[in-house]
C-alpha cells in the first residue's frame, strides 16, 4: 500500500499492456484518503514509474485517482480536499450516485483536472448525470456493471445483462465510454466491451481471478490476460 509498492505494481501493469493507472492512495494504516499529504507522494512515485512527468501531459501513462466516499466519508468536505491538492492527478473518477457528486466534479474542473463520471445501474447516478450541466464537460463515462443484478442463470450472464441495460440507459453521452464488471462478471463484461469497441479496465479491484478461474498473482497478470483475452 506504500507509494513505492503502488508504483512497482503500476510499472508491471504498464509493461504488461495497461494504458492507464487507477489508484486508491492509502495512509500507512491502509485507509483510503484524499489528503494532499497522502496523494502527493503516491503521484510522485507513480509518475516516476510510468513515465508521466506532470498532470495533463500526453507522455507516459495517465494516472487516475478514485474519490469514493470511503476515501472521505464527509461528502461536503471532499471538494475542500480537492482544492487543497498540490499535486494533481491526470484524471479523477467521481461516483455520481454519491452525494454532492456535481459539486465535486465542479471543484475538479475548476482546477483543470479531467473527470471520469462513474455510473452504476440501480442508482439515480445515470439520471442525475444526464440532467447535469456538467455532463458535457467530463472526459469519460465509466459504465460500472455492478449492482443488484436480477434474474436467473449464471452470475456472469446476469452481469452482461446488467451492462447492456446500463449502456442503454446511458445512451450516447458524447464522450468516450469505459465499461467494466466485477468478480465473476469481470471477464464476460470485458469481452462485451471489446466487442462493442469500448475501453475496458481490469485489476485486483475488479476481480482476483484469471479467466480460467485460477487466482491472479498481480495486477500485471490480470492485464496480460486481458490483452490476450
Amino acid at each position: 500500500m506504500s507509494p513505492e509498492s503502488l508504483a512497482a505494481s503500476a510499472a508491471s501493469a504498464v509493461a504488461a499492456g495497461a494504458h492507464e493507472v487507477r489508484v486508491h492512495p492509502r495512509t500507512p494504516c491502509g485507509r483510503t484518503s484524499l489528503s494532499p499529504r497522502v496523494l502527493g507522494p503516491v503521484l510522485t512515485s507513480l509518475r516516476a514509474a510510468v513515465g508521466a512527468a506532470d498532470a495533463g501531459t500526453t507522455a507516459g501513462r495517465p494516472v487516475l485517482v478514485a474519490t469514493a466516499m470511503s476515501a472521505e466519508p464527509d461528502a461536503e468536505r471532499r471538494p475542500e480536499r480537492i482544492r487543497s491538492w498540490v499535486s494533481l492527478p491526470d484524471l479523477v473518477s467521481v461516483d455520481w450516485h454519491e452525494p454532492h457528486a456535481e459539486h465535486l466534479t465542479a471543484a475538479l474542473l475548476s482546477r483543470g483536472v479531467a473527470v471520469e463520471a462513474a455510473l452504476r445501474p440501480g442508482t439515480d447516478g445515470p439520471a442525475r448525470f444526464a440532467r447535469s450541466p456538467l455532463a458535457s464537460r467530463v472526459a469519460r463515462v465509466l459504465a460500472s456493471a455492478q449492482g443488484p443484478a436480477t434474474g436467473s442463470g449464471p452470475a456472469a450472464a446476469r452481469s452482461v445483462a446488467l451492462a447492456v441495460g446500463l449502456l442503454a440507459e446511458i445512451g450516447h453521452p458524447g464522450v468516450p465510454l469505459l465499461l467494466h464488471g466485477v468478480e465473476s462478471g469481470a471477464w464476460p463484461v470485458l469481452r462485451l466491451a471489446r466487442r462493442l469497441g469500448l475501453a475496458a479496465r481490469i485489476g485486483l479491484e475488479d476481480t482476483l481471478r484469471l479467466p480460467d478461474g485460477t487466482w491472479a498473482r498481480s495486477n500485471a497478470e490480470l492485464v496480460a490476460a486481458a490483452v490476450a483475452y
